[in-house]
């Protein structure tokens, strides 16, 4: 049974990789050291760690680790094995950069190979899962091309997408 001691180990050893990778990220949130994050720094922990769940997903993400009275604070023993499991099944993946792409280039129906920061905002707000003020501000402050003012999407794509772990 050789074989099956040296696949638990290697599965023990990915599982302590995920959980120490989980803790690093979770650690720079806790600003008290106390084990805990606000509930609102709980999405960008969690993209922190590659992976993107909708607003929803996130919803019932934090559904399951909040506390039955909700404090605004998650804490760190209920969120880690939540992340571990998630990790492991390899949930919420990135979408892949052609699919990126492709989106801009339909969203870009004039062929221009950009978008202008006006453009981007009416899509990101009055479209699918509208972005907030504060998501929107992220997006362009890493969108827009400073010297051209505009969002050269195919730059921004291979900047955006996020290489396997």
């Amino acid at each position: 049974m050789a074989g099956a001691d040296e696949q638990k180990d290697n599965t023990d050893s990915i599982i302590a990789d995920i959980q120490k990778r989980i803790t690093e990220a979770f650690d720079m949130f806790d600003h008290e050291s106390n084990k805990t994050v606000d509930v609102r720094e709980v999405g960008t922990i969690i993209r922190s760690l590659g992976c993107c769940p909708s607003e929803a997903e996130l919803h019932d993400m934090l559904n399951m680790i909040e506390e039955e009275e909700p404090t605004g604070y998650i804490r760190f023993e209920k969120f880690l094995p939540m992340m571990t499991k998630v990790l492991m099944e390899r949930r919420y993946k990135p979408v892949p950069e052609d699919q990126l792409l492709r989106a801009f280039q339909v969203l870009d129906a004039e062929g221009k190979g950009y978008l202008s920061q006006e453009e981007l905002t009416k899509y990101m707000t009055e479209e699918g899962e509208p972005f907030n003020q504060e998501e929107l501000e992220e997006m362009l402050s890493a969108a827009v091309d400073p010297d051209k003012g505009s969002i050269q999407y195919k730059e921004y794509v291979s900047i955006m997408s996020l290489e396997e772990t």
